[in-house]
């Protein structure tokens, strides 16, 4: 008679595990301690950077791989959350006829909105030179551009540049975007198949929140003069731009007559921007995931880094 109570009560008790358990691990999905915040910066536009239609937070379907993440923040960078830290970084080793586009680039700079802080960069030898540090001055930060050296440095790649600039980036809670003005070549470790410097430059960008935006200009020696090294240096400004989010520009294989027309679009990239806060369920330690972004309005096109940083169980 025992023998049979006992094994009566072990078939309840399996049986109420059995009942529970999806509701158990369902509560533990829905649990907001049972996730972390993975944050972003998207950029939402009509066709052919057109004004978007209105884009709610409902809108909006994040994926992390096939699950469904839930949506914590959708807020317009813009008003107080509208501050943005932006970087103008050209390459010390183009052509000089790079200063045909200098009043489109003086006019991009004036026309920012003043909760936007300028930098202006050369880079060159594997780092940066600083010629005007972010102000809100946009004056100044106009008055510092000056022509290229035109040389190729010892350490000539400009993603061991932008690694560098990532790394001293002053720490704010604005948004942390720069334009990149180059040829796109690494004359320094070479980029067939891939250069080194490129892919850790998209690493660095996509685990600490940086959009990259690129424009191409020609350089000096045979990268600027061998059709095969300028459509290779396209193709990586290219890939940069698009795996972390940003917008890629050039026009055939020289430097683009104008400037305008190009500064102009990403002007409108910057107006229409989002912060977007998606709660995923946390790796043993911090890693990058391929996360989408989507919508179903139609007529909207989304812009966001291939991958985002999802922290670990204590934001580590």
């Amino acid at each position: 008679m025992k023998k049979i109570m006992a094994g009566t009560t072990l078939l309840l008790i399996t049986v109420l595990l059995l009942i529970t358990a999806p509701g158990s691990l369902h509560a533990q999905q829905e649990n907001p301690s049972a996730t972390v915040p993975v944050r972003t910066v998207v950029t939402v536009l009509g066709k052919n950077f057109s004004e978007p239609p209105a884009v709610s937070r409902d809108d909006i379907q994040v994926y992390d791989g096939k699950n469904k993440l839930t949506v914590s923040e959708w807020t317009p960078a813009q008003g107080d959350r509208g501050s943005l830290d932006f970087a103008i970084v050209i390459d010390d080793e183009l052509n000089s006829d790079i200063g045909l586009q200098f009043n489109d680039i003086k006019d991009f700079i004036r026309e920012m909105p003043p909760s936007t802080r300028v930098g202006l960069f050369y880079a060159s030898n594997g780092t940066v030179t600083v010629a005007q540090d972010f102000t809100a001055d946009h004056e100044a930060a106009a008055k510092a551009l000056r022509l290229p050296f035109g040389r190729v440095a010892a350490y000539a790649s400009d993603y061991l540049s932008l690694n560098d600039l990532m790394k001293r980036w002053p720490s704010t809670s604005s948004r942390k975007e720069m334009l990149l003005v180059a040829d796109g070549n690494d004359r320094f470790r070479g980029d067939i198949p891939e250069s080194p410097d490129l892919v850790a430059d998209i690493d660095r960008a996509q685990k600490t929140g940086f959009i990259i935006h690129t424009i191409y200009a020609r350089g000096v020696g045979l990268p600027g003069r061998n059709l095969f090294r300028v459509n290779l240096g396209q193709s990586n400004l290219s890939r940069l731009s698009e795996e972390t989010g940003g917008e890629s520009f050039f026009q055939g294989l020289s430097t683009p007559i104008a400037y305008a027309p190009f500064l102009q679009q990403l002007s409108t990239v910057l107006k229409h921007q989002f912060w977007l806060t998606a709660l995923a369920t946390p790796g043993k330690k911090g890693n990058l995931r391929r996360i989408r972004v989507r919508t179903e309005v139609s007529g909207v096109e989304i812009s966001a880094p291939e991958n985002l940083w999802v922290p670990g169980p204590e934001g580590k």
